[in-house]
């Protein structure tokens, strides 16, 4: 029986410059990094991941996406918007959330994500 996700991992073509992106523009905070090929940050319950180890998988292929549960979605996306990220999608509402998607330079996608109360 699976009981929860363990983690999710992108691949990325230069682990310095990707963890520029996901630390100091997203703020996410190493949680484990094993030899600069894998880095992981804890957020909340589940795990998410970069790698340049060689898996089989090519940066930006438009596999997957990961989406990141902000407490304010509008604050973030202005955050976004003064560090010059590429969106793919502009904000948007749907019945139950509001989102964006945004990219990484290496054109994965992310979505940043708020639920409705």
């Amino acid at each position: 029986m699976i009981t929860a996700i363990a983690f999710t991992v992108y691949p990325v073509s230069n682990m310095e410059r990707a963890r520029a992106f996901y630390e100091h523009v997203l703020g996410l905070h190493v949680t484990s990094n094993y030899r600069d090929t894998w880095v992981e940050y804890d957020v909340g319950a589940s795990t998410f991941a970069i790698t340049t180890t060689d898996m089989d998988r090519t940066p930006g292929a438009k596999g997957a996406v990961v989406a990141f549960e902000v407490s304010d979605i509008d604050a973030f996306v202005h955050k976004l918007r003064d560090r010059a990220v590429v969106f793919v999608a502009e904000p948007f509402d749907t019945p139950v959330c509001r989102m964006a998607v945004i990219e990484d330079q290496d054109g994965n996608h992310l979505t940043i994500h708020k639920r409705h109360p």
